[in-house]
């Protein structure tokens, strides 16, 4: 996994992303207005961007790319300052050493929960039992690392759905469940380059064959509930997918397709239970993740949508 500190040379990029449309109810900036923001913030640093440029001003105007020679200037001590400015802004700066063309690699997989969708399932579940509180506040510990046994967490987190109607499932799936911006967009771009779409979750049916089928991932790992006469029993069948299930999935997969992870696959995901994955793959995004996560991943999005990952990799030709 490439790490945030990663030496700048002449051949690495700098992509400087906006939020997306609706992010706190703002519009995205146009190309020219973001241009200029970059500009400015760049120039803070005594910095002039000779041949700083957006990447297709008409179709994506939420990214900025800086290349070539001007980079030569830029140090780590310069970097984590620029890092903290965009933060400040609403910007996110991602740093790419050598960017490859999506379709040089084979293997995408992703996270589930708060990744590819907006939401926890399993908080949203338990509200429905009047304890979304408590199962949100176990959820959120583990995904910051707090709770190191993801099995241990999950199980008591199920618990508290005992003898709930299997009917909330539905519910959350049909009233609860929202796309991230960018997350169909990613997926398919992936499957027309020629990957194979790996879901990965600590999450369970029905939602991660929902979100499958929906967006197309060809492979799905996740937990079960267990179900009787309509209830739910409070437990997982099975084994539990943590982040070592999460890591051999990847890992199995990448055998099959005859690939090497550490050079040919992706890995996105927010919390804790996704580290063990994405430290296997050359390309590691952190979405709106925890500390812990974004801190270790080769790129962080706090702001920009999902599928922002397009514009920080080069073109086929």
């Amino acid at each position: 996994m490439h790490a945030l500190n990663e030496d700048i040379t002449g051949q690495s990029q700098l992509y400087f992303l906006q939020p997306g449309t609706g992010i706190n109810g703002e519009e995205r900036l146009g190309a020219g207005d973001f241009l200029q923001r970059v500009k400015a913030l760049l120039q803070s640093f005594q910095y002039g961007p000779n041949d700083l440029r957006t990447l297709s001003p008409v179709d994506r105007p939420a990214c900025i790319k800086l290349s070539g020679a001007c980079l030569q200037v830029i140090d780590q001590a310069l970097l984590k300052g620029l890092r903290t400015d965009c933060k400040a802004q609403g910007i996110d700066l991602v740093v790419m050493a050598k960017p490859r063309a999506l379709a040089s690699y084979k293997l995408l997989a992703m996270d589930m929960d708060s990744t590819v969708i907006s939401i926890e399932c399993l908080d949203e579940v338990a509200d429905f039992c009047g304890k979304k509180a408590e199962v949100a506040s176990i959820t959120e510990a583990a995904m910051r690392g707090e709770i190191t046994d993801y099995a241990e967490s999950l199980r008591r987190r199920v618990a508290f759905l005992k003898d709930l109607s299997t009917e909330a499932l539905q519910s959350v799936l049909t009233e609860r469940l929202r796309f991230n911006p960018g997350a169909k967009e990613l997926v398919t771009a992936a499957k027309s380059a020629g990957l194979h779409c790996l879901l990965v979750s600590g999450g369970f049916h029905p939602f991660t064959g929902y979100v499958a089928k929906t967006l197309g991932f060809d492979e799905i790992h996740c937990n079960t509930l267990g179900m009787q006469n309509g209830k739910l029993t409070g437990e997982v069948i099975g084994p539990i997918v943590d982040g070592n299930a999460k890591k051999v999935a990847l890992l199995k997969a990448a055998t099959a397709l005859g690939i090497h992870a550490p050079h040919q696959a992706i890995a996105i995901g927010d919390g804790a239970n996704d580290l063990l994955m994405m430290t296997e793959v050359h390309l590691s995004l952190a979405y709106r993740a925890k500390p812990v996560v974004a801190n270790q991943a080769a790129a962080q999005f706090n702001f920009a949508d999902l599928d922002s990952l397009l514009d920080c990799l080069i073109d086929e030709n």
